[in-house]
């Protein structure tokens, strides 16, 4: 089904552009209304509609059409998980400390290990 509308769609907006490169804008006639020719012309009556002018207007409601169902289709679909999101939802692990190894604490006034000539582990009086 999406197909078919993406389809129609590209249709529709290839259509539109063709249409309207086809047509003849209202500034096409500024020379004759300027000196001689009709006065209205220019931006005044414009007369009824012709068949390009209404096929364009069907073409461009169409178009906005589709593109309101391809934005619908395109907010509800489920879509699966990437490769990477499904594996960082599997490898949940928590780090977990070495059974009987335990870590002595310094006795208080005495330097930390590694700190030689640093008063790190002095308290002060």
């Amino acid at each position: 089904m999406e197909t078919i509308i993406w389809i129609l769609h590209l249709l529709a907006a290839v259509s539109v552009i063709v249409l309207v490169l086809l047509q003849q804008g209202k500034g096409a006639d500024m020379g004759a209304s300027f000196g001689s020719g009709a006065s209205g012309s220019l931006f005044g009556s414009t007369g009824s509609a012709n068949f390009l002018s209404r096929t364009t207007a069907v073409l461009a409601a169409s178009f906005f059409m589709t593109s309101l169902v391809l934005t619908y289709f395109s907010g509800h679909q489920t879509r699966s998980a990437g490769v990477m999101q499904t594996q960082q939802k599997l490898q949940v692990v928590k780090p977990v400390a070495p059974v009987g190894s335990t870590v002595p604490a310094a006795p208080a006034g005495q330097a930390v290990p590694g700190n030689a000539g640093s008063k790190a582990g002095e308290i002060p009086k």
